[in-house]
């Protein structure tokens, strides 16, 4: 239950607005693509290592306010996101700005897999750093299962 509870949330917090995002007047640099991919792939290889401290690390304020340490982060990633926590591959795909919200989409295959679409909301930082602000799991387009 616990774990539904941290879902929710963090699937609230992708739909909050923040000043601290990119707005839709600004496009999206080169440079920015490669610091948000290299933000995400580091949090992946984190999970894949179990290092907590350093996935943890590339999550947002928010997010980490929500969850308090690392273990509890932890904890949540493994019940709620498997296709994440321990991928098999993953690429990325499409990046957008809706709504002041940046989203990078990454087609995953899971630990069982299967194909997983996971929408990460970024947010930038006052010191114009990009991190983790939310990860919404779904189906590519065209899986009817």
């Amino acid at each position: 239950m616990r774990v539904l509870a941290a879902s929710l949330i963090v699937a609230m917090l992708c739909c909050s607005h923040s000043p601290a995002r990119a707005n839709d007047a600004a496009p999206i640099s080169v440079t920015d693509r490669q610091a948000i991919e290299h933000v995400i792939t580091s949090q992946l290889d984190a999970f894949h290592q179990d290092a907590g401290d350093a996935a943890f690390g590339f999550a947002s304020p928010n997010i980490q306010a929500m969850f308090g340490d690392a273990p509890h982060f932890m904890a949540m990633v493994r019940q709620a996101y498997p296709p994440v926590y321990r991928w098999r591959s993953f690429k990325f795909g499409q990046l957008t700005t809706t709504n002041e919200r940046v989203v990078q989409n990454v087609m995953l295959v899971g630990p069982d897999g299967a194909a997983a679409l996971a929408l990460y909301t970024m947010e930038r930082e006052q010191d114009g750093t990009w991190r983790i602000d939310g990860c919404a799991l779904t189906k590519p387009l065209g899986l009817s299962t």
